[in-house]
């Protein structure tokens, strides 16, 4: 299992070798591009928008070029710190998703990008029910994670002395715990191999409405 304490050192630990490795994908590909298109555009330009496990900030500011108001909320410091250093005009917090410091009904959106990976599995209903009680009515979330059933170890990444696994999930099994969190799911996709990227595994998107 999991905890915050783990993720944070993994993630402190690769912060700079992460964002240099990735800094060329920018926010990803031409349809991880399109539906994030399609969910700023359902969500709108006036409300409040968290991207929840920003990282070095690459989607968050995305978003905000999509005309999104949002903030980037992230558990590493090193992480939040090259966030704020490629991103000035953005607002960068740290925090954990399980644990939201938000009123309720406080967001139109929240993005989940690749983020809720490192959740275990018994904790996702506490997770997608945190973000439940920090949506409007009506407000959006948009879930993206790697399709499968076992989690992935990554050990000693970039040769720093860490280790971190990376859970891999179904999205029908994703779209239930939604469901029972008070989601309607609008959109389930799953994105295999494209030529222009390494991704050997599918990755899947959920756009859901609370």
């Amino acid at each position: 299992m999991t905890d915050t304490a783990t993720t944070r050192t993994f993630y402190d630990a690769i912060a700079e070798d992460y964002a240099d490795h990735h800094r060329a994908a920018g926010a990803g590909t031409a349809l991880d591009r399109a539906l994030m298109a399609a969910f700023a555009e359902l969500v709108g330009p006036d409300g409040q928008v968290a991207d929840l496990g920003c990282g070095p900030g690459r989607v968050t500011a995305h978003l905000a070029s999509l005309g999104l108001r949002v903030f980037g909320l992230d558990l590493s410091a090193s992480m939040l710190a090259i966030a704020r250093r490629e991103n000035p005009g953005l607002r960068f917090e740290q925090g954990s998703m399980l644990e939201l410091d938000l009123p309720d009904g406080a967001l139109a959106g929240a993005v989940s990008w690749y983020s809720s990976i490192h959740t275990p599995w018994e904790r996702l209903p506490d997770l997608f029910g945190e973000i439940a009680r920090v949506l409007a009515p009506g407000g959006h979330l948009l879930l993206g994670f790697q399709v499968g059933d076992e989690p992935r170890l990554l050990d000693r990444p970039f040769g720093r002395p860490v280790a971190l696994e990376f859970e891999r999930r179904r999205p029908e099994a994703m779209a239930e715990l939604l469901e029972g969190a008070g989601f309607t799911v609008l959109s389930r996709t799953v994105r295999v191999q494209e030529e222009d990227t390494s991704a050997k595994i599918p990755q899947a998107c959920l756009i859901a409405r609370r």
